[in-house]
C-alpha cells in the first residue's frame, strides 16, 4: 500500500474517532429536537465516507471493468 493511501487511512480513522462521540450525543439531542436530525444525518454521512476510506477495497477502474478472461470479452 501506498504511503498516500496510508495516510488517507489513518486521516480517515481520526475522523471516525473524533466524529462517533457527537453523532451519539446527536442522536440524544434528536430525541427531544427534531430539528437535529439533518446535523446527526450530515454527521453519520461524514462517518460512513471516512469509513469508506478505511475500508480495503479495489481501485475504482477494477471495479467497474470486467475481468480480461471473461465469455463477453473473448467474442469480441
Amino acid at each position: 500500500m501506498s504511503q498516500n493511501a496510508d495516510h488517507t487511512k489513518r486521516l480517515a480513522q481520526n475522523l471516525v474517532e473524533l466524529l462517533a462521540p457527537y453523532e451519539e450525543e446527536l442522536i440524544a439531542l434528536e430525541r427531544d429536537e427534531p430539528g437535529f436530525g439533518p446535523l446527526r444525518r450530515a454527521v453519520g454521512i461524514a462517518i460512513a465516507e471516512a469509513c469508506y476510506c478505511i475500508s480495503d477495497h479495489t481501485s475504482r477502474s477494477a471495479q467497474l471493468a470486467p475481468p480480461a478472461d471473461d465469455e463477453a470479452e473473448q467474442s469480441r
